[in-house]
């Protein structure tokens, strides 16, 4: 295959790296977006601000964002990645890599998938600065050596990379529409005991973190090993995203056996970004968390049931009331002794056994999903290398 090197200026049409302003925040109006918003296929718009049109129209140059352009963060979680497909985007972005793109769809479907090669993810990290929060400087994206075939080829090659991204996206969109039905669900069990006598959720849990001085730095983690480690990249606003997980010795495994995960254990996000929340629904390798995370696990099964809990986390009851412990918090934190006093009404027997029925098997077919995405995800990723090397032949693709 004929292929040409050039840097990512020269292939796009501009590249800028966002607004640096900070517009003030009001109720109404386009949400600003940052790199912490950045999802794969979908942006989370729950935590982000909202800013006036006339503030808008003031940073419009450098953060208006326009169809097919990519957005690419460059600070804290290096690497997040998501095209913008819609025709007229309603937000705007602030400190988030923007590659301004034209309009250029085939251009910008190249490189949307050319920078999760092994070879762009290769190239940020050596390109990133920084010790207390790694970025990459706006330079650096701009020389950022795109390797290109002629046109057809990776014409071809995008789209049926694409394909493969349609079919994951159709499995978010089902899970997302599953989770909306569940907190229907549970927010009707909720109202129908709202007359009981409240319970802490605490008492029905069991609830550890990594202890401080066990602090584990990134550094210390394998290309690979026998155990891994659920970290902060690694557990997304989607779940546990397992193909991000790291590597750990066995040593650093064994020395926390509060933090062993087993199948049926929840995983909720404690710093910075809380209630990201992840349930193991599988293990392939004995598994441990990175600080910032708790590990939740029903321990009255009986009474209460996983999937219940598992939802209750996600509600919008527990998020206010998170909401209030952590407003106006610097460094925003959640701590064991807010499940203590959470309090909840606990449906009855009989109302939790309606509940499992209705949820369950939305439950299951949930995590089916996310790991066929998954297997998806990796099947794509490894794909672009061997068509790109001529591993495989790019004119046997079948559209």
């Amino acid at each position: 295959m004929n292929i040409k090197t050039i840097t990512m200026n020269d292939f796009c049409s501009q590249v800028t790296d966002g607004t640096h302003d900070s517009p003030k925040q009001q109720g109404t109006g386009r949400f600003l977006i940052t790199s912490k918003h950045l999802g794969k296929y979908a942006l989370d718009f729950d935590s982000a601000k909202r800013i006036s049109e006339e503030d808008y129209q003031k940073i419009i140059l450098r953060s208006k964002v326009d169809q097919w352009d990519i957005l690419f963060s460059m600070i804290g979680t290096i690497g997040n990645i998501y095209l913008e497909t819609n025709a007229d985007p309603q937000y705007a972005c602030k400190n988030v890599g923007i590659f301004k793109m034209g309009g250029d769809q085939e251009k910008a479907k190249w490189l949307y998938y050319y920078l999760q090669s092994p070879a762009g993810r290769e190239y940020m990290i050596t390109s990133a600065r920084g010790t207390t929060q790694g970025y990459v400087p706006l330079g650096a994206l701009r020389n950022f050596p795109v390797e290109v075939p002629q046109k057809e080829a990776r014409e071809k090659i995008s789209d049926f990379l694409w394909k493969i991204d349609e079919k994951i996206k159709t499995n978010e969109d089902i899970n997302k529409n599953l989770e909306q039905q569940a907190k229907t669900v549970l927010s009707h069990t909720l109202e129908d005991c709202r007359s009981s006598v409240p319970v802490h959720l605490g008492d029905y849990l069991y609830i550890k973190g990594r202890i401080g001085w066990k602090g584990l730095k990134k550094s210390e983690y394998l290309n690979h090993s026998d155990y891994r480690i659920i970290n902060g990249e690694s557990l997304t606003t989607s779940g546990i995203d397992w193909n991000k997980a790291g590597y750990i010795s066995k040593e650093r495994y064994k020395e926390s056996p509060e933090i062993m995960l087993q199948i049926g254990d929840i995983l909720l996000s404690k710093d910075g970004t809380i209630g990201k929340i992840g349930y193991v629904d599988r293990l392939d390798s004995p598994t441990s968390v990175a600080s910032g995370i708790f590990v939740i696990r029903n321990t009255k099964p009986d009474i209460i049931s996983t999937p219940f809990i598992y939802y209750l986390l996600k509600s919008s009851i527990f998020n206010a009331f998170v909401a209030g412990r952590t407003e106006g918090s610097v460094i925003p934190h959640l701590y064991q002794k807010d499940f203590m006093e959470f309090e909840f009404p606990l449906p009855s027997k009989i109302d939790m056994e309606n509940f499992d029925d209705l949820i369950e098997p939305q439950f299951k077919m949930f995590f089916a999903n996310q790991v066929e995405n998954e297997y998806l995800a990796k099947v794509r990723d490894s794909l672009l290398p061997k068509l790109m090397s001529g591993e495989i032949d790019v004119s046997n693709i079948d559209l």
